[in-house]
Order: C-alpha cells, then structure tokens, then sequence
C-alpha cells in the first residue's frame, strides 16, 4: 500500500522571552491540534508548494508572512486508519507582526503555546518529538533576539 503523502509548516514567533508554536484543532473526527498541513494535490510535484498552499488555506498565512527555513524538515511517518502516510514539515517562522490568523471550515480555534504546552495539545508521541527537535533548532542554530 502506497504511503498517502501530506505536508505542511512548524510556524513559530518569538515573543518577549519565549517562543511559540501555532497549533490548529481541526473541526472534525477527534478534534486534534497540529500544525497546518494537507494532502498533496495531483500535480503538485513540489512538497513544499503543498505546505504553503495549505498553510494558507488553514491559517490565512501567507509566505511572505514567513520565514521558511529549508534546511530544517521533519517527516513522521503514521498510520491512519489502517493506512499508512508520511507528512513532511518544514519550519517556518512568523515575521510579519501585523498577520492575523483566520481559520477555514477544517479548523475550529488555533493557540499559540510554548513548546511545553503545544507538546500537551500536540499528543502524539511523534508531534512531540517533532516540536522538541525544531525548539533545539531555534535555540542552538538561528539567530536569538528572544
């Protein structure tokens, strides 16, 4: 069985002191929180085209909200339902101050949490170890101003 394969964006902002995590919870099934992210389009040969396309559909964020860092991915690898899917995350953070958040009909509330809290929300073992690894990629690799 062929892996369905799903990306999306880690969006981060730095706050006095701290950083967060933009978690969203989606409006159906079990009303999960994770990161914007969706199915690739047929067509779409470029995962990343597939992350920003979806970002923007789910959060209303658009790329030039961003700053994506390319050389930090993830890729979690889950069963749904019986069937296996692999979602590619880039990170990505919020440098456009003024940007508002707006949710499509798949989401219900968004939070934007410290990297304790988004790993409370996020509560698969694999989102959590995702989020750790990109919080030590902030602190250890870009520039601070927190």
């Amino acid at each position: 069985m062929v892996a369905k394969t799903a990306a999306g964006l880690v969006i981060f902002r730095r706050c006095t002191n701290m950083v967060q995590y933009l978690l969203l919870q989606t409006s159906y099934g079990e009303h999960h929180w994770t990161p914007p992210k969706g199915h690739v389009d047929p067509g779409e040969t470029d995962e990343m085209v597939t992350a920003l396309r979806e970002t923007e559909e789910e959060s209303g964020l658009v790329e030039s909200d961003l700053k994506i860092y390319k050389d930090s991915k993830r890729i979690l690898n889950y069963s749904v339902r019986g069937s296996p899917k692999t979602v590619i995350y880039w990170l990505a953070e919020l440098i456009n101050s003024n940007a508002r958040v707006k949710l499509s009909e798949e989401h219900q509330d968004y939070k934007w949490l410290e990297l304790e809290e988004a790993c409370t929300f996020g509560n698969y073992s694999d989102m959590q170890e995702m989020l750790k690894y990109f919080d030590n990629f902030i602190k250890t690799k870009l520039p601070s101003n927190l």
